[in-house]
């Protein structure tokens, strides 16, 4: 197998002031090997193998539109990339493409030697235009006359005459041919699109019985080009894929209509300049040329992949029925407090509830919902939207309130990315319904994961809300893994109310944030005060801990924060999914920081921030990773866990995943991705852990 070898460039590694510090990009690279690692885990059932080379795949284009397409444009203009590095876009792109290129080689190493062979061991075959038999190939021929002929589009390419327009991220095959009447000798090129776009990416063969034999959409259209080039005789086909720039590129925030310049922008989104042009290695370097030449790009454009692209189409691979190649089901758990509770918002006033989807249903926030939708005594609903299921029931019982006379008010936010469209479709109909909707700040995302909900008591109007670290989309929640709070705490519900104040008139609270912290007002600030309790705690010679279970961590303004408390000697234990800019084990910098990460079949997404705090134990849960754009351009929320037995209940969760020895890999200053290994000769792997946790908690809990 293909080995990666980051060697690390001493300017991607470090600050221009000597801070050890690798670079966001070479680090999310980093993460994403881990994706391809359970692809090659022969202790992963075949299919959820597949389904992790779609993530990477996925994963990689979402890369390339966003975070590659703003080096390129930084190359365009000539500046370097800002504050975090000042790196030179060239070095990092070169860096880049020689990280991808190698991954690219692995990944077909992966899918041929390991992932095609166990296919074939359980009868599944995927076959090429020539392993037809004579059956197959009528089935293949009749099917691309009936479905595909009206969407191939042939175009025979013309340099400086015939450009064809490529759309963004549809796959093509690239055609290299010569005249069968021979008056122009020399190759001539021609494009036609593989229609993947309108068509299933797997086509299910005529079999023999307990054989499963399929064709990829593209080896149909590889079969049946000849026909629509008479006259040409076909030398080969390559394939190839150009993915565009996805950032939207408003110029002005701060002036005009900003959800309108949202909606121009995403119109352009599909024309923009290209972010990488994608090609079959096997091309001939000749052919490469003139399609560089055709589309105007240049060599750092371009990036070799196997026989075929968009592989986040493995997605719908067909499964055949066959269960045993699939992870077990892992029944999300009733959460009975709340789902089966008389009196629901009594049972919340009652004492604090933590919910753990996916481990635990999602249902008692519907009902949190649905329950206030159709309360007498509710008088006012407020969340924040910042991605949203295409079918969500928390959004048609926004809409019921409307109806039955409550004041609805959601706030949305149009610029989370590739959501945008959706998130104005749905802001539309909630308008449309009556509720009162607010969208984004200039300048600023919205990126908290809140509801406040206001109802008439006996002793007066009581608030509850409901805080979280993950969106409130009831199909993301079935693979995230995140934490929300239920509480009636007037101390959390009473600066809940005071940010969608703020949200709803962008005006600056009066009083401040004493318990929640929160993005644009005590953030930053509160996360340095609880770190720098921990050095001085630990230069006062008592004891000190800090616990960081994180999507990302870039900021440096952090990350030189935990350095110093590392010298100082607090001992820091880091979970971080992805994004990792801080280099543990590093002398005199971090010795006394660790860091794993954890991949597994679930997203993690929580993030929990844990202070020793000369044993008061402070905990938040976040929507907040500690990234510059999280902790400076974003209003995020931390929220404090009041009640001991949850803290204590997070306590264990965190435990579990630092003693994982199955799915955790240490993050290192080499990025070798090894697994971790625990003095415990029991194989814990803290996803499946977590989930009897909860059901042997659950199960204890009294009816």
């Amino acid at each position: 197998m293909t080995k990666i070898d980051y060697r690390p460039l001493d300017e991607l590694m470090t600050t221009p002031d000597g801070l050890p510090m690798v670079h966001r990009d070479i680090s999310w690279l980093s993460f994403n090997y881990r994706v391809l690692q359970e692809a090659m885990d022969p202790a992963v059932p075949l299919f959820e193998r597949i389904k992790f080379l779609a993530i990477y795949s996925s994963n990689l284009d979402e890369f390339f539109k966003v975070r590659m397409a703003n080096h390129r444009y930084l190359l365009r203009i000539g500046k370097k990339t800002k504050r975090e590095l000042e790196v030179d876009p060239k070095v990092i792109i070169k860096e880049i493409r020689r990280i991808v290129n190698l991954q690219q080689e692995l990944y077909s190493q992966i899918f041929l030697e390991m992932i095609v062979p166990e296919l074939r061991q359980h009868g599944i075959f995927l076959l090429r235009r020539l392993d037809l038999n004579q059956e197959q190939k009528d089935f293949v021929e009749s099917y691309f006359h009936d479905h595909m002929l009206p969407f191939v589009q042939p175009v025979l390419m013309v340099k400086n005459r015939v450009r064809p327009f490529l759309n963004n991220a549809a796959l093509y095959l690239t055609l290299q041919m010569q005249p069968l009447d021979g008056d122009h000798p020399g190759d001539e090129y021609a494009l036609v699109k593989i229609p993947s776009d309108h068509l299933p990416r797997f086509l299910k063969l005529p079999s023999a019985p307990h054989r499963h034999e399929l064709i990829m959409l593209d080896d149909i259209v590889r079969h049946s080009v000849s026909w629509m080039f008479p006259g040409y005789k076909i030398i080969d086909t390559f394939s190839a894929k150009l993915t565009r720039d996805a950032e939207l590129y408003i110029d002005d925030e701060f002036s005009g209509d900003l959800i309108q310049k949202i909606r121009e922008s995403l119109a352009k989104r599909h024309v923009g300049p290209a972010s990488r042009f994608v090609y079959d290695r096997e091309m001939p370097a000749d052919m490469l040329s003139f399609l560089m030449g055709v589309f105007d790009l240049e060599r750092y454009d371009t990036l070799r992949e196997g026989r075929y692209h968009n592989n986040f189409d493995f997605f719908k691979f067909p499964d055949f029925g066959l269960t045993n190649l699939q992870n077990q089901p892992l029944p999300p758990l009733p959460y009975p407090p709340l789902e089966q509770a008389r009196h629901f918002f009594v049972a919340i006033r009652e004492r604090d509830h933590l919910l753990h989807p996916p481990y635990q249903s999602y249902e008692a926030v519907i009902r949190f919902f649905e329950e206030a939708a159709h309360d007498p005594r509710v008088t006012h609903i407020k969340i924040t939207q910042y991605r949203v299921a295409r079918q969500s029931r928390i959004m048609q019982a926004l809409m019921d309130a409307v109806k039955a006379g409550k004041q609805v008010s959601v706030f949305i936010e149009v610029k989370a990315r590739f959501d945008e469209e959706a998130n104005l479709s749905w802001g539309e109909r909630l308008e449309k319904a009556g509720v009162n909707v607010h969208y984004s700040f200039p300048g600023v995302k919205v990126h908290s994961k809140v509801a406040l909900i206001r109802r008439l008591e006996k002793e007066g109007p009581q608030l509850y809300c409901y805080l979280g670290t993950g969106n409130f989309h009831e199909d993301t929640v079935k693979v995230y893994s995140d934490f929300g709070l239920f509480t009636a705490d007037q101390r959390l519900c009473g600066e809940v109310a005071r940010l969608f104040s703020f949200l709803e008139t962008v005006k600056v609270p009066q009083l401040a944030f004493e318990h929640l912290l929160v993005g644009q007002f005590n953030l930053r600030s509160g996360l340095e005060r609880l770190i720098q309790h921990e050095i001085d705690a630990a230069k006062a010679g008592r004891p000190a801990r800090i616990i960081l279970k994180l999507n990302s961590i870039q900021d440096r303004d952090m990350i030189e924060l935990l350095y110093k408390a590392s010298k100082a000697g607090v001992k820091i234990q880091l979970i971080v999914r992805g994004i990792c800019c801080l280099v543990p084990g590093i002398e005199p910098h971090s010795t006394n920081i660790e860091a794993i990460s954890i991949v597994d079949r679930y997203l993690e997404h929580a993030r929990v921030f844990y202070f020793h705090h000369d044993g008061e134990e402070r905990i938040y849960l976040s929507s907040a990773d500690w990234m510059e754009r999280n902790l400076s351009y974003r209003v995020e929320t931390a929220f404090p866990i009041y009640d001991d037995l949850i803290k204590q209940e997070i306590m264990d969760y965190l435990q579990i995943q630092l003693n994982d020895n199955v799915k955790a890999r240490v993050i290192d200053p080499g990025f070798k991705n090894a697994y971790q290994k625990t003095d415990s000769d029991l194989a814990i792997r803290s996803q499946l852990e977590t989930y009897y946790y909860v059901k042997r908690k659950m199960e204890q809990m009294p009816t």
